[in-house]
């Protein structure tokens, strides 16, 4: 169930601009669900609507400083996630099963969900993406490649092994290595239940 504006105070403001991160995680416990569906409803797709809402909050960790209301939370959310969603529809072209007047006709319905009470730049976590490839980068070696492999290259364990010439209990302990290096890598940077849920996205 998601959160309203009333259920923050001045006081939950200020501790969420300072990067408390029980205020942060209270904000996505409330809301994150809500966002994935307000993108799934958009683009039609349940585990790109995940990603888009988890951009969203990412966003909104690296720019809490900048709000400036209750209600800014709420329309920081809605505002990131309707952008990202457009974004993601021009990019990979599914505008085209679209009729134009329909994309305008739901963006404007879309519009009148979100809070306009924050006034934002266009926001990049540029920084936090070069961090991310850094940390698998610096993985030691073999649990580098196992983790491409898997991850990136989308192997099954058993491929692993079999292309490695190592065992497949050999591939998981590698796996769990990985993930966890990253785990702590991340939660230098970002609250953890971002970090959980990045991590949880990753190994789907």
């Amino acid at each position: 169930m998601g959160s309203n504006s009333s259920d923050y105070d001045d006081y939950f403001l200020h501790r969420f601009n300072q990067g408390d991160e029980s205020a942060f995680e209270r904000v996505f416990k409330a809301d994150y669900n809500r966002i994935v569906g307000f993108c799934q409803q958009f683009i039609g797709d349940q585990d790109q609507a995940k990603n888009l809402a988890q951009d969203a909050f990412v966003k909104l960790w690296l720019n809490r400083e900048k709000i400036v209301s209750v209600n800014g939370i709420h329309s920081f959310l809605y505002t990131s996630a309707k952008t990202d969603c457009l974004n993601y529809l021009r990019h990979d072209k599914v505008i085209r099963n679209y009729q134009d007047q329909q994309l305008q006709a739901r963006e404007r319905e879309l519009n009148s969900e979100i809070l306009e009470t924050f006034d934002f730049d266009q926001l990049e976590i540029t920084e936090l993406e070069k961090m991310i490839n850094q940390s698998i980068g610096e993985l030691p070696e073999k649990c580098r490649l196992v983790f491409t492999m898997s991850k990136i290259n989308g192997m099954k364990n058993s491929e692993i092994a079999a292309e490695l010439s190592i065992s497949i209990k050999s591939v998981e302990a590698n796996m769990t290595r990985a993930l966890k290096t990253l785990r702590v890598k991340l939660a230098e940077y970002l609250p953890v239940i971002l970090v959980q849920i990045i991590i949880q996205n990753t190994i789907q």
